[in-house]
């Protein structure tokens, strides 16, 4: 096969042999393209929500392999060219550049591959899903990483491709010492975020979907990044604060260790409000909801103020959202039932006769002022 290139290469004319060279090149781009082109079409049009390896490699190596492909090729294939000598190095090293930075393109598109292997194989909707949080925080942070040192990889390799810069390199050497530290102390904070990121990916404190409380405001964990944390807050706000803050400050974690978690209920009510009909409506109340987890739901008094007793229910639910929904539909049924069946159990204010003398009756509060 060699021999028959040879062959053809010097029997056409150099600029006849360059454009065909050329547009087998093209000729093989446009061909992947086609061919990927049907495949991304056919997994449009396929409805289905199950992973598929193929689907991934095709979704995220489409773009990177139409230019990777033929510049490997053209490589392959650049010899056969006929061309001067000061060209023919020119386009060799241009190439080479070209050529690592499609593969970089390719290795990152790659690391999107394996995430979405790990987001199939560690479901993240399920209900306790803190293994999955944990996995998905670590693998967040690890392509952030790989991403960067693949980037500053392929800048170094083609630094390194030019003459000038790989001689300059070596006299820089003598200096890095210095530059080291100065560059330590210029960016000790970046270099701060960049190892509080790293404490946050391993010791995770706080991870991807995490319920936390940060400077009074109640929010999840949208995305955790090299150098900031996005919090969504429950009125779709965002908080953004520095990873470095979450090392440094205190905050409250209401998933850690789980996502379940109890919910309180106070009511105000008067002195002769029937307690254990309020605790077996509330029992009701809690079977009859699908939001209740069944580990808790108690009620007592747990203070007596002057003209009031403070009742508390205590429920459970799976996660925070459904714990504050609970919460919001016992408050409201109790107010109902007590409305309804017991109106003098609701809080008022008592006068007596002693206080009031029969000619300061009229300056009582409220609408009856005769008795």
């Amino acid at each position: 096969m060699e021999r028959q290139i040879n062959l053809w290469s010097k029997n056409l004319s150099p600029w006849v042999w360059n454009l065909a060279v050329i547009g087998f090149v093209l000729l093989i781009g446009f061909v992947f393209k086609f061919i990927i082109t049907l495949l991304l079409n056919y997994y449009k049009n396929k409805k289905t929500a199950d992973y598929s390896f193929f689907r991934s490699l095709v979704t995220h190596l489409s773009a990177p392999l139409n230019h990777f492909i033929p510049l490997l090729t053209l490589n392959v294939i650049l010899p056969y060219l006929t061309l001067k000598d000061v060209y023919e190095g020119n386009l060799k090293t241009w190439l080479g550049i070209l050529l690592l930075i499609s593969f970089a393109n390719l290795l990152v598109n790659a690391i999107k591959m394996l995430e979405d292997y790990v987001y199939h194989k560690y479901d993240f909707n399920k209900e306790d899903n803190l293994k999955e949080r944990k996995i998905r925080t670590q693998l967040q942070f690890i392509r952030k990483i790989s991403t960067i040192v693949i980037i500053l990889i392929t800048v170094s390799l083609i630094l390194l491709s030019f003459d000038n810069v790989r001689k300059l390199g070596a006299g820089l050497l003598t200096g890095v010492g210095i530059s080291g530290i100065i560059i330590g102390f210029a960016a000790q904070k970046s270099l701060g975020n960049l190892l509080a990121g790293f404490q946050i990916a391993f010791t995770q404190p706080i991870r991807i979907d995490d319920v936390l409380v940060v400077e009074g405001e109640w929010g999840r964990v949208e995305d955790i990044t090299l150098t900031y944390v996005v919090l969504n807050i429950w009125d779709q706000r965002r908080l953004i604060l520095p990873i470095n803050y979450f090392i440094e400050k205190p905050f409250q974690n209401w998933t850690r260790s789980t996502s379940e978690i109890l919910g309180t209920i106070f009511l105000y009510v008067d002195y002769n409000v029937p307690v254990d009909i309020l605790r077996t409506e509330l029992t009701r109340l809690l079977n009859e909801s699908a939001l209740w987890d069944k580990r808790v739901g108690i009620l007592q008094v747990t203070d007596v103020k002057e003209h009031t007793i403070e009742l508390r229910a205590l429920v459970s639910a799976r996660n925070s959202s459904q714990a504050f929904d609970l919460r919001c539909y016992i408050r409201e049924n109790l107010i109902k039932f007590l409305s309804a069946n017991y109106p003098d159990s609701l809080p008022k204010n008592r006068y007596t006769f002693d206080q009031f003398p029969p000619d300061k009756l009229s300056e009582l509060p409220g609408p009856r002022k005769d008795f």
